[in-house]
């Protein structure tokens, strides 16, 4: 395919605009004369039809999850649907403006506070924040919080956050962001935290634990209750990487784990479109004792009722009246019960992002949470662990990992890439460019770090019995070519239009614009 740039031919247009409507000034005198351009920019001259089909084309080569099975472990890159999209485009929700006084924007408040409530009952705690805007910044926010808990009741010697080898890399780095020190714990032959580990390095110097369940492994922790009493008798918290929330919901709230800290993953859990560097959503969710410490400002509501005159509510109250007579319609003022508002706890961190969060994708995970309802969530983590235990099964045989593959595991699998390296020098990276030319896309490789070789498949609830099937079936024949045709699998792919690249050269070196 030829690029825009390749296509032009002098004159050619893609557009027609109108003549102005107003008296034209010449440039010179609207611009001074040092920001004008000698020459023309460089832009390529193409008909419409043209700049129609190079866009078209360039569509038609991105992957996503929409158009191939996505398989990326600890990611949860499932199917947006559709209505999300349509519903949190709606103009009563894009169209309105951060700065605008509450009783302008009620609507947006009840969604953003009704989607706290749900999370509230998905993770059996207390509190909420709606701030944080990604997973990492939601782990922050939970780190700081944790931290001035701690400076509350004059502890501050407590230094140190204990982080598993399983554990997600944003961790350590959200830890020492925080002021920190991470101190990294075992994994034990069978997937779950080494509990002698974990005796050895707690101490009173011992902030919090930081535990992703399931772990990267793709595995509950079967020691999770022992370690929560652990950590709770040595006067630290425990805090809960919810990225893989998807394997939980509806079967077992974090609260009754032990956990006293949560953030989760909108973006990942419920549906939200995410990846290219944005954007997320992250709140964090608290028990009674650290709500104090969230940060500013956390949705509440209060009754709106008739009292005595002079009432802060039924002010409130009129002063929504009147704004709705202004529009010409009264009735769903007259049907509201509650004005929503902020508040400011009493010990909060501060603000950690301006205004109330990425409220577009807190929209689409009400939308979602909405839909499915209780019943529904809860048959998506029992569908996702499902399908990952049916690829489990079908290809533990052709890429043996540990522990992994010795126990049913959660939400997504780990396999290994070693059997096929140690037989014809087929790594890891091989495989995943291979399974390209098959028509999917790779799943995260190489990590987590604890397993060598490592293939982190995780199919998630929407994919069908028989997208998995193909998936499983060229995963199989991969693992025969690696053995027949090694150089096959280590020149793959073979049917894009880049092959392989040198990638720590396209990291390090961007060719970030068109160089004819």
């Amino acid at each position: 395919m030829k690029l825009i740039f390749e296509q032009s031919q002098p004159g050619r247009s893609a557009c027609a605009l109108p003549k102005p409507d107003v008296p034209e000034a010449p440039l010179d005198k609207l611009v001074p004369a040092q920001y004008l351009r000698q020459s023309p920019p460089g832009l390529p001259e193409v008909d419409e039809l043209t700049l129609v089909r190079h866009y078209t084309e360039l569509s038609r080569r991105n992957v996503g999850v929409d158009n191939v099975f996505y398989p990326l472990g600890s990611c949860t890159m499932k199917y947006n649907p559709k209505i999300n999209e349509t519903l949190a485009g709606l103009s009563g929700l894009n169209e309105i403006h951060p700065y605008q006084p509450e009783e302008t924007v009620q609507g947006i408040l009840q969604i953003i506070y009704e989607l706290g409530e749900c999370l509230k009952e998905i993770s059996g705690l207390d509190a909420v924040s709606m701030a944080p805007a990604a997973g990492a910044h939601g782990e922050f926010t939970g780190i700081k919080t944790i931290k001035a808990f701690h400076k509350a009741n004059h502890q501050e010697q407590r230094i140190q956050v204990l982080i598993p080898d399983s554990a997600h890399g944003t961790n350590p780095a959200s830890v020492a962001f925080c002021g920190y020190e991470p101190v990294e714990i075992k994994s034990d032959a069978c997937g779950n935290v080494d509990l002698a580990d974990l005796k050895s390095k707690l101490n009173d110097r011992t902030a919090a634990i930081m535990l992703t369940i399931p772990n990267t492994l793709g595995l509950f922790d079967e020691h999770m209750l022992k370690i929560a009493e652990m950590v709770h008798q040595s006067g630290a918290l425990v805090y809960m990487d919810g990225a893989n929330l998807n394997a939980l919901m509806g079967i077992v709230k974090p609260a009754d784990l032990g956990v006293d800290v949560l953030h989760f993953n909108l973006h990942k859990t419920f549906a939200t479109p995410h990846g290219g560097g944005g954007p997320g959503a992250g709140p964090i969710a608290v028990t009674t004792k650290l709500a104090p410490f969230l940060p500013v400002p956390v949705i509440t509501r209060e009754p709106l009722k008739d009292g005595k005159s002079g009432d802060t509510s039924v002010l409130k109250k009129q002063h929504l009246y009147s704004l709705s007579r202004q529009k010409g319609d009264t009735s769903s003022i007259l049907k509201m019960e509650h004005f929503y508002t902020f508040c400011c706890p009493d010990q909060s961190i501060g603000r950690i992002k301006g205004f109330y969060g990425n409220i577009n994708v807190l929209v689409k995970a009400y939308i979602y949470i909405r839909m499915l309802g209780a019943e529904g969530l809860k048959k998506a983590s029992q569908m996702a662990v499902l399908n990952a235990n049916y690829i489990l099964s079908q290809l533990k045989e052709y890429y043996p990992s540990t522990c992994s593959t010795q126990r049913l595991c959660m939400h997504e699998c780990v396999l290994s890439g070693v059997k096929q390296m140690k037989e014809s020098g087929v790594k890891t990276l091989d495989i995943a460019k291979r399974l390209i030319d098959y028509g999917f896309h790779p799943p995260t490789i190489y990590f987590p770090l604890i397993v060598h070789e490592a293939l982190m498949i995780e199919p998630t609830e929407t994919e069908s019995k028989e997208t998995l099937d193909g998936f499983i079936e060229a995963m199989k024949q991969i693992a025969k070519e690696s053995k027949d045709n090694p150089q096959l699998v280590k020149s793959a792919p073979q049917t894009t239009v880049v092959k392989r690249l040198d990638e720590v050269k396209a990291a390090r070196e961007l060719v970030l614009r068109y160089q004819p």
